[in-house]
């Protein structure tokens, strides 16, 4: 115990002559090192009690960690403590190859939810939804349950089984779910045509390739003929690299502020901008959200919807508009820290808010999302306990008015489709089918304006 009191004495020795150096306020920051000081003794007072009496003898590596993970999540819902198996993990995901169920959950009220399901994983093919809280895995209580231990227990090698207890809105039992893992895709962007003219791609995360692997794809449907408009579906996608989302966007403008963000630190404080001499595509744009849409996709929408690039489409999102830093520790493990809030090019922060819909579409005919009044019951970072308030706007903030409502189920395009499939997807998902609408109506203003 000595032993960590003289490391703790180190610590502080160590950063009180930076804060002097370093700080024009250096009588404030030696008070903030005292109180600093004061609390680590207690800390390590408790420790040595907890370590003398509790009933059984502990694994101080253990409960150190422990109490590290409280601290990081008293901050926020999305900083939190990396051991070195678990960094590499994530390392691993972010370049788009994992076995596991396909989901992304966080923690609300203590219990681990479901954000959203990644589409075509086995966690969405089993019929879970947002907002879908799993009570139990492998019949052990997820109350209390730290997000990283949950990753861990839901992935697992392809084709091996994850049992899961859910409780959805509406359910008066737990109902059971046995999922198989499988290997979730590297590729993030399916497309396709809706009808002739008219494409459709959807991203279901931002990984490292997610931009080439759009550009791929755009260039496919522009082979494919005249391309009059574009659905771009980012519904349910819960994120993924801010880099990514920012060269996707760049995809379709060739100036302007993409994204800033703005933190503590001079560092973190970045605007990521569009470069001139790409591509230029005149085709007008149809971009569906939900609360299901989050973070890095929030940043594609936001984008475009400000330079007016596109109309968005949807419900409400989900309002992740912070940005996390991994730090890397010693011994491989990792520290993932909320650094920044993120503005959308007229400076504003989405923060706990969200984007709004230029038009407002609720899914009527799906049970993905129910709108009474205006009012929904879906999960969003508001819903979220210690969640990052919003950061406020950086710019004079537009007056907006509330978006136009469509809720019309039977407004089904009459024009011949491709394929039965893709008929049928419309007329399931209205949504989709109003997006292709508008587009269609976009493209007969824009020929009488040609006209005249």
């Amino acid at each position: 115990m000595n032993n960590l009191r003289k490391k703790l004495h180190s610590i502080v020795l160590i950063i009180l002559p930076l804060s002097i150096i370093f700080s024009h306020e250096s009588f404030g920051a030696i008070d903030d090192m005292e109180e600093t000081y004061k609390n680590l003794e207690v800390f390590s007072n408790i420790l040595s009690i907890v370590q003398q009496n509790y009933v059984d003898d502990i694994d101080t590596q253990q409960t150190i960690e422990g109490a590290i993970r409280g601290m990081l999540s008293s901050l926020d819902p999305h900083s939190s403590f990396l051991k070195a198996e678990d960094f590499k993990e994530l390392q691993v995901e972010t370049k788009g190859s994992f076995s596991g169920i396909g989901i992304e959950i966080t923690v609300k009220d203590d219990m681990l939810t479901v954000v959203s399901p990644i589409e075509g994983t086995p966690a969405f093919k089993a019929g879970i939804q947002a907002g879908d809280r799993i009570i139990k895995i492998e019949g052990e209580s997820t109350k209390g349950m730290s997000l990283v231990e949950a990753v861990k227990k839901l992935r697992g090698e392809k084709g091996s089984e994850v049992r899961i207890s859910i409780h959805r809105e509406g359910w008066t039992d737990l109902q059971e779910f046995v999922i198989v893992r499988d290997v979730i895709p590297i590729h993030s962007v399916r497309a396709n045509i809706l009808e002739p003219g008219y494409g459709y791609i959807r991203v279901t995360n931002f990984q490292r390739n997610t931009s080439h692997d759009l550009q791929s794809s755009l260039d496919e449907l522009l082979d494919e003929g005249d391309l009059k408009g574009l659905v771009l579906d980012l519904r349910n996608n819960p994120g993924g690299l801010l880099d990514s989302s920012v060269k996707v966007v760049d995809i379709f403008l060739d100036e302007g502020i993409i994204v800033s963000t703005k933190g503590r630190l001079q560092d973190q404080n970045m605007e990521f901008s569009a470069h001139s001499g790409g591509s230029e595509y005149g085709f007008p744009i149809v971009i569906l959200i939900n609360s299901g849409t989050a973070s890095a996709s929030e940043i594609v929408a936001g984008a475009l919807q400000d330079h007016k690039r596109a109309l968005i489409l949807g419900t409400q999102s989900f309002g992740k508009g912070s940005v996390q830093t991994i730090i890397p520790m010693a011994d491989g493990a990792g520290l993932r820290l909320t650094t920044a809030r993120y503005y959308t090019p007229n400076g504003t922060s989405i923060q706990a808010t969200g984007i709004t819909p230029d038009v407002l579409v609720p899914k009527i005919n799906g049970t993905e999302e129910e709108i009474s009044e205006g009012h929904t019951e879906f999960l969003r970072e508001k819903d979220l306990k210690h969640h990052l308030e919003n950061g406020g706007n950086l710019k004079s903030p537009e007056e907006k008015s509330s978006p136009p409502t469509i809720d019309q189920s039977n407004l089904i395009s009459d024009q011949v489709t491709i394929d039965e499939k893709t008929k049928e997807k419309l007329k399931n998902d209205n949504q989709l089918n109003t997006a292709l609408l508008v587009l269609k109506s976009l493209n007969i203003l824009t020929g009488q304006t040609r006209d005249n």
